[in-house]
């Protein structure tokens, strides 16, 4: 069980929020819906915030109500009701279907497991004072490199040899990286969207630094990081501004001390030697 869980969540530009956070004492739960691009019909009357409240909601419920299958299980069971509810009224068999990234992290009988499906990273904070990524870095690897095109993302998404997420398929789930870790070897746990992960991938911080932010001001103070370099420095590609969501819990004895606003105190301190898990 964690002692701490803290988060936050801000949209991107100019429309709602399609990031998801939610948490239990054990478990938490970051969902990053996938905008759809202009023109593209989805074949779904549902919108991706539907997709992600919907699925984000199967997921708190069977990790609430102590489903004790593996996290790759849980998944899959949720995307399957999550796709039955809507089997009546949109087209599951269209490759535009609304869709989501999932990164999942529970702490039970002395272990953490986790969970990365799609590009939102989980990171481990190791006792010993080291940092272990664990990512799905598959979207990276499309062939052609970036900025990818509309037919391309349909060709390869949950498809063999493309990249996988969750939508209409349940055995999405089956190729999500997968793992876990004793619980005495970490200090806290982090999950995060694309939208944070722009602090490393695009802005050349360390995830060493990112956690510094993290145990001085808390996960406000991180989004706030990567708007202010949105500003001046602009995006690498993509979105001026993308929702952006961090989510921390701890595992020992919550910090004492002061507090940022709308938040609990921070989970860590400094980490360095950066270790990654991928598919």
């Amino acid at each position: 069980m964690f002692t701490e869980i803290t988060y936050a969540t801000r949209p991107g530009s100019g429309r709602p929020n399609e990031d998801l956070v939610v948490a239990g004492p054990s478990w938490i739960v970051v969902l990053d819906g996938a905008t759809a691009a202009g023109g593209v019909d989805s074949g779904c009357v549902h919108d991706v915030a539907w997709l992600v409240g919907r699925l984000g909601g199967e997921l708190a419920a069977a990790l609430s109500g102590g489903d004790g299958g593996s996290p790759a299980a849980i998944l899959e069971a949720a995307v399957e009701r999550t796709a039955r509810a809507h089997a009546g009224t949109c087209d599951l068999g269209n490759p535009d279907s609304p869709s989501a990234t999932v990164a999942m992290v529970r702490a039970r009988e002395g272990r953490v497991e986790y969970l990365v499906l799609g590009d939102s990273p989980v990171v481990l904070a190791l006792a010993d004072g080291g940092v272990r990524v664990v990512a799905d870095d598959r979207l990276e690897r499309l062939p052609g490199g970036r900025p990818y095109s509309v037919e391309l993302v349909r060709r390869m998404r949950n498809a063999p040899g493309g990249f996988w997420v969750a939508a209409a398929r349940p055995e999405a789930a089956r190729e999500a990286v997968t793992g876990e870790v004793d619980a005495g070897a970490l200090r806290a746990v982090g999950v995060f969207t694309d939208g944070v992960s722009r602090l490393v991938d695009w802005y050349g911080w360390s995830w060493a630094s990112v956690l510094a932010l993290l145990a001085e001001r808390g996960p406000a103070a991180v989004i706030g990081a990567v708007r202010e370099l949105e500003t001046v420095r602009g995006p690498v590609w993509g979105k001026p501004h993308d929702d952006a969501t961090a989510a921390w819990g701890r595992l020992g004895a919550p910090r004492r001390g002061g507090v940022g606003h709308g938040q609990r105190s921070g989970l860590i301190g400094h980490a360095a030697d950066t270790l990654i898990d991928s598919t």
